[in-house]
């Protein structure tokens, strides 16, 4: 996947959505060490601004790809720029730790925009355009979580089982296009994610090793390099996820209810 930015056609840009912080910025910061050039997107104008200023120069989008029409809009945007998306890294999204019969809708419904329709939209958007030029590269972050259900962490889990699915089905309608296509899996990593989630506030998932940002977009950058379809960042979480597949499915279920249970002092309720 390196490239030598200086023979690329000059259109040809990798975006990356949540690039404010956590995995999204390790992505644009490992993208822009590749020699990309890069389109930055996130809610948070500000801090995209002081990473592109950081990364020597990227183009700013700030879009909340949550709200209705904001995929299709960053599309047209792109386009009306004569820009060329070459790499896509679905990347934003949104977790929370409750219980679902307790949770506001509307913010179950923000999550499901987010992570489900918004990288839909995203991927129908800039995935023609790599086709029809023979090369490409699509990642969509998935989870650890895609692999099993989570209670009380549900509505994020079920979105991320879908990421999985449908990426996986997309490399199977893809194979002989030259595009590359990828379902990031990172397990608990260190990012702002663990707050908004609420799963930094006392619950016993918070106690368990994380992985770096950083760190699991190398695994992801390797596993491009090498085609993977499935990457699973970090040894402990793919040993997880493949020894799992030998338990009984409730065992599965009851652990990790136990991992994000609400309740306990100092988390949420």
């Amino acid at each position: 996947m390196a490239t030598n930015a200086g023979t690329r056609p000059a259109g040809l840009r990798a975006l990356v959505t949540g690039a404010s912080s956590g995995i999204g910025a390790a992505f644009a910061r490992a993208l822009h060490a590749r020699g990309e050039r890069l389109i930055l997107v996130a809610r948070r104008r500000e801090r995209l601004l002081a990473l592109a200023d950081e990364l020597g120069g990227a183009h700013v989008l700030a879009h909340d790809l949550a709200l209705p029409g904001a995929p299709e809009r960053l599309a047209a945007e792109v386009e009306s720029r004569g820009y060329a998306v070459d790499c896509l890294v679905n990347n934003a999204g949104v977790g929370h730790t409750a219980r679902f019969h307790e949770e506001d809708p509307e913010r179950i419904a923000g999550m499901l925009d987010l992570n489900v329709r918004a990288l839909v939209s995203l991927t129908r958007a800039f995935l023609p355009g790599m086709v029809a030029r023979g090369h490409g590269r699509l990642v969509n972050v998935a989870s650890n979580a895609a692999f099993q259900p989570v209670p009380f962490l549900t509505s994020y889990a079920a979105t991320k089982a879908f990421v999985l699915s449908f990426t996986e089905g997309l490399a199977g309608e893809l194979r002989g296009t030259g595009v590359v296509v990828q379902a990031l899996c990172p397990g608990l990593t260190s990012t702002e994610f663990l707050e908004v989630a609420g799963t930094a506030r006392g619950l016993l998932v918070n106690r368990l090793p994380a992985m770096s940002a950083e760190d699991v977009v190398a695994c992801s950058l390797r596993g491009l390099d090498r085609r993977r379809l499935r990457v699973i960042a970090g040894l402990p979480n793919r040993v997880l996820a493949r020894v799992q597949h030998f338990l009984p499915r409730s065992l599965v279920r009851a652990v990790a209810a136990e991992l994000y249970r609400p309740g306990r002092a100092g988390s949420v309720s």
